[in-house]
């Protein structure tokens, strides 16, 4: 194996002292002009790779304080997996100063996203990683983020701002897309199909309005058969017996209706309100490898599930932040992450640890 090139072997090459050398690789001190060249370029003569974690922990004076602001995981099973990420992602750079504090919002109150917002940002952090659900509220965080020059990293929902540092996550739209090319398999000429928002605050969620809007250009360049698109917005999806009234009724209004999508994580919750009657006949798409979903994917109440791959969401969202601001590496302002179909025949391989991977390293 190579030996490393030291700073002392560089040293010695040019004829200076070590500490002329670490220097001029570490950007501190006075080194003329014409030395700094010198020794940067008898650097690369031999190839001298400097060690970054080191040059890290020795100089990184200042811990990176990363505020992450994320919809309270003990209210929605969605939300625990982008935590999962971002706590494992937290673990593998701590060592280089960078620090990650939660801050939980209810997920349908926009008033209390503010006031954590508030909380956050009362906490002087140099930057903030966010799932921004509340179009409105999100463009008063971005402007707060901007006053203070703290970038940004979305997770989940896509809004565009010149002050963001990335977006990782779906796209929306082709996710969409997608949900109406896999509900389509099922479906015959004249049958009829709908899209299920489970949600509140639909108006102002953009990812959402997204979604629907590549479901629907999906169907509308479908030739040869004739589907036709219902949309609904079900708030009461938490009370069963609501949502099931709710269930009999698109079905006794639409007979001819045979699939459903689902726009988010909730796909159980429908699948549960319906009849077993209209399950040996329907085909339900959904997202999100969450536990009641996979149990139904596996029953075949449910034909296709599609991960968003939330983990790594808050994975790569951390480690976005740290090789921007530590490692002052250019980072991609754009990171759409696969859209994966899964059904009971391939859920295992995401059961096992892939949900997980791959990981990257800083």
């Amino acid at each position: 194996m190579t030996e490393p090139i030291r700073i002392k072997d560089i040293a010695e090459r040019v004829g200076v002292s070590s500490g002329t050398v670490d220097r001029v690789i570490h950007k501190r001190g006075q080194v003329s002009a014409v030395l700094r060249e010198k020794i940067e370029r008898v650097m690369k003569e031999m190839g001298y790779e400097p060690n970054i974690a080191a040059r890290t922990l020795a100089h990184n004076q200042k811990r990176l304080s990363i505020a992450a602001i994320l919809p309270d995981y003990r209210t929605d099973p969605y939300w625990e997996q982008p935590k999962e990420g971002v706590e494992r992602a937290a673990e593998s750079v701590r060592h280089y100063g960078a620090m990650v504090e939660f801050y939980f919002f209810p997920i349908f109150e926009p008033k209390t996203f503010l006031i954590t917002v508030s909380q956050a940002l009362d906490a002087q952090p140099d930057a903030v990683l966010v799932a921004p659900l509340f179009l409105q509220e999100a463009q008063v965080l971005f402007a707060a983020c901007a006053q203070r020059n703290i970038p940004i990293v979305l997770i989940n929902t896509q809004i565009e701002d010149d002050d963001e540092l990335t977006y990782i996550g779906q796209d929306s739209y082709q996710s969409g897309v997608l949900a109406g090319r896999l509900l389509n398999f099922g479906l015959t000429d004249g049958d009829h199909a709908m899209l299920v928002n489970l949600d509140k605050e639909v108006a102002s969620a953009r990812h959402l309005q997204e979604k629907e809007r590549g479901f629907k250009d999906f169907f509308n360049g479908v030739e040869k058969k004739s589907v036709t698109i219902h949309t609904a917005v079900q708030e009461d999806f938490d009370d069963p017996v609501q949502l099931k009234t709710w269930a009999e009724e698109q079905i006794t209004l639409h007979p001819q209706l045979k699939g459903f999508f689902v726009t988010n994580s909730r796909a159980y919750k429908l699948v549960e309100a319906l009849s077993p009657v209209f399950l040996q006949k329907a085909k339900i798409v959904g997202f999100d490898l969450i536990a009641p979903n996979l149990k139904l994917l596996e029953a075949g109440k449910i034909q296709f599930l599609i991960n968003q791959n939330a983990w790594q969401q808050g994975y790569y969202g951390i480690l976005t932040i740290v090789n921007r601001l530590i490692f002052k590496k250019e980072t991609q302002r754009i990171l759409y992450l696969p859209l994966d179909i899964i059904v009971k025949e391939n859920v295992e391989y995401y059961l096992k640890g892939n949900l997980q991977s791959p990981i990257m390293v800083v």
